[in-house]
């Protein structure tokens, strides 16, 4: 009986162990095949994608705000169709990147506001390059220099910018012309009423001047000798003092890199194969690209 006994304790103990064996093997086996089944989704680490902000240059129309009346960079002929210098070189430029060409007049006061509205892409329109604008748009490199020069009738007593003192100065409400004359603050606190008579134009102020109703206009010399020029340069006088240098640009948004560099390396390429000398020699005749 003691012999059976010790036999069933044998027995017992053996098929113990074996399910103890046999059950360590099974939660091995389990533990690697669940981490051996996870798939790559159910990973804890995620890759994340790096977006590429929009850009004009994706765009298959580019829509070019402008102030129509400022010849001879973009304005309106006798048929009113729009024309210039500058609606001349967007159209090179659309033609170069395989994009129709847009052009959008706008109140030039609020062309910063129009381009970040995204109302339109470019500012392109004998636009300066100033440091208070390059706070709100990324501009292209220069492609024009330009001066803010003083033209009176001609016979006025005028003759130099001292002669301001006391006098209507007119120019555009919102223009680089503007921002130079209060760069001398003195000199422009001196004028007539302590500031410039502004206007919603060019034209507006020149027809005053031609009128009698303000004693001098400042405004970009570009504009100013050709509209000198179509109504006879007896009429004017433009001193040799002027409100200083500057340099057009082509104003974009300013989160699109993309488009800078873009248009940079097509200017490179259409002042390199005569395109430009093409373009300025029609509206200047010579070539006074940068």
């Amino acid at each position: 009986m003691k012999n059976l006994i010790k036999k069933a304790l044998l027995l017992s103990l053996s098929g113990i162990l074996t399910l103890g064996v046999v059950g360590c093997s099974g939660q091995t086996t389990n533990s690697v095949d669940n981490t051996a089944s996870k798939k790559p989704s159910e990973s804890t680490e995620t890759t994340v994608s790096e977006e590429v902000e929009p850009s004009t240059l994706d765009q298959d129309v580019w829509i070019v705000g402008l102030d129509d009346s400022f010849a001879p960079m973009g304005f309106r002929d006798e048929k009113g169709e729009i024309v210039g210098f500058d609606v001349d070189l967007a159209k090179a430029f659309g033609e170069k990147f395989g994009k129709e060409i847009k052009f959008q007049p706008i109140d030039w006061s609020m062309k910063e506001s129009e381009l970040s509205a995204g109302n339109i892409d470019f500012i392109w329109n004998g636009y300066t390059i100033t440091e208070e604008r390059k706070e709100k748009v990324n501009f292209s490199n220069p492609y024009l220099n330009n001066q803010q020069v003083i033209v009176t009738l001609a016979g006025s007593d005028i003759k130099t910018k001292a002669d301001l003192e006391g006098k209507s100065v007119g120019a555009q409400s919102q223009s680089s012309a503007v921002t130079a004359m209060e760069k001398e603050a003195d000199l422009y606190k001196s004028f007539k009423g302590s500031k410039a008579v502004t206007f919603e134009d060019n034209n507006q102020a020149l027809m005053d001047l031609e009128a009698g109703r303000i004693d001098a206009v400042v405004a970009d010399e570009i504009l100013l000798r050709y509209y000198i020029a179509l109504k006879g340069a007896e009429k004017y006088a433009v001193l040799e003092e002027h409100f200083g240098d500057e340099e057009y640009g082509v104003g974009m948004r300013k989160s699109d890199q993309r488009m800078v560099d873009a248009f940079n390396t097509a200017y490179a390429e259409l002042k390199a194969d005569g395109t430009l000398k093409a373009i300025s020699e029609n509206w200047f005749s010579e070539d006074i690209t940068n």
